[in-house]
């Protein structure tokens, strides 16, 4: 999978020339009365191939631009947005911004962030690496996916089909402090979903591998063959009675696990009173062993910045040690409300990583000994007002720590207070294909409700 910045359409030059657009837009907004602003601009450029049995779906080539405007008039705020950069357009989109500013409703929390907190250090992450990859090379890739999918099994009965995904692209933000920083990234993906079919029931499963960089993925007969493996071990899948029992997340869904804990001890849940972890600030909410830490500025990871979606410089930092909450995740209007500092969070963690055990997945069955592997979770029920769990869920169920047979249609529930309280072990099969870098993560006990 060649990838090279020679071949590039996002070059330095062209962050420059966005970096110049964002200065004349800030010019604009001073000239027109604004107080502060600040800009954000981005261009990008992408491929989507899409295949199923053997033909080609769709092609898209992806060609998009985009700025926004945030100006403030004393503690009044008014936001705009284009697709177009010319000069007229941005004035237009400047006055709009002004308007709105003009009749908005004073916020004594609103504003730039601190100008202490922006960033002035900008080390190379390495996050643009451009794919060499013509459309005819996507479909063969993709068809050569699928068949590796389609013709792993003879259970495999039919294809959802495979897809290819390039991008790459630049965003420049700048802001009336003196702001005005952008680099370019790239991210590439492959995915493939199959169904499977045995004694009159059909399941269907999927994978898929993303990276920074092509030859970082996993290759077309992989995803391939693994998306069909995932189906086919469902087929003959049952429910099974309700009952309480240690329930292991697998690698692939326990980051969402640990997104409801950001979520609660997020700035806006918590200044909003709306969190079951208020206060939770140096209390302890997970076992000792537990630490969950950002790592903002690790080489071609997914979650890697510089700096936030405002510009506040991020850097590594402990939000979980040894069990107990340590920051919240906090922007600048929600550190305001809340009487602290930003936390460079606006926008989102940057490689949110739960430190590993020493397990590995077949070492965390065993410790489980007999339980739920969930390996699908459906649905939304999780109230982050209450800590109330409750969502569908699929897998496998497991006896003196071996797969024994697939599981569907069953409920698990209970409150994530004490979930988080009774974590057993956090595996090393971390995935990291995401933002939250974390393995699988075993629970001691968790209500499930099946027939």
């Amino acid at each position: 999978m060649p990838d090279s910045k020679n071949t590039s359409a996002i070059s330095d030059h062209e962050t420059d020339r966005l970096k110049n657009i964002a200065s004349d837009i800030l010019l604009e907004a001073k000239k027109q009365g604004a107080d502060q602003a600040e800009a954000a601009i981005s261009v990008g450029r992408g491929l989507s191939v899409n295949v199923r049995l053997g033909d080609v779906e769709t092609i898209e080539q992806h060609r998009d631009q985009g700025i926004g405007i945030t100006v403030y008039k004393g503690k009044k705020k008014g936001s705009a947005s284009s697709t177009k950069l010319d000069p007229s357009s941005i004035k237009e989109m400047v006055s709009a911004a002004y308007a709105i500013a003009q009749y908005a409703e004073e916020d004594p929390f609103s504003g730039l962030p601190e100008a202490d907190q922006l960033a002035t250090n900008f080390p190379d992450l390495s996050l643009h690496h451009p794919w060499v990859l013509n459309t005819e090379e996507a479909i063969e890739r993709a068809v050569a996916c699928e068949n590796a999918a389609r013709f792993y099994d003879k259970r495999i009965s039919n294809s959802e089909g495979a897809s290819i995904q390039t991008f790459e692209g630049t965003r420049v933000l700048a802001n009336s402090l003196g702001f005005n920083h952008g680099y370019p990234a790239s991210r590439h993906s492959m995915s493939c979903s199959v169904i499977g079919e045995q004694d009159g029931s059909m399941q269907r499963d999927y994978w898929y591998t993303t990276a920074r960089k092509a030859s970082d993925m996993e290759g077309p007969v992989t995803v391939g063959e693994k998306a069909s493996e995932r189906t086919v071990r469902r087929l003959g899948a049952k429910s099974i009675n309700t009952r309480k029992c240690s329930v292991m997340f697998a690698a692939e869904v326990s980051s969402g696990l640990i997104g409801h804990f950001i979520s609660a001890i997020r700035g806006g849940n918590l200044y909003r009173k709306s969190s079951f972890l208020l206060d939770s600030l140096g209390q302890q909410i997970f076992p000792s062993f537990v630490n969950i830490y950002e790592q903002p500025l690790l080489p071609q990871a997914m979650g890697s910045a510089a700096y936030d979606s405002e510009g506040v410089a991020t850097s590594a930092r402990d939000i979980v040690s040894d069990g107990v909450v340590q920051g919240y995740v906090l922007g600048s209007y929600s550190a305001r409300k809340l009487g602290l500092k930003s936390t460079a969070n606006a926008g989102g963690v940057h490689n949110l990583t739960v430190e590993p055990g020493n397990l590995d997945f077949n070492g965390m069955l065993k410790e489980m000994h007999t339980g739920l592997l969930v390996t699908e979770l459906i649905g939304q029920g999780v109230n982050t007002m209450t800590g109330d769990y409750s969502r569908g869920a699929a897998g496998y169920w497991v006896e003196n720590g071996e797969i024994q047979f697939p599981v569907e249609e069953v409920t698990i529930a209970g409150n994530l207070k004490d979930i988080y309280q009774a974590i057993v072990a956090v595996g090393n099969d971390v995935d990291l294909r995401g933002n939250t870098r974390t393995g699988s993560i075993l629970i001691e006990q968790m209500t499930l409700a099946g027939c």
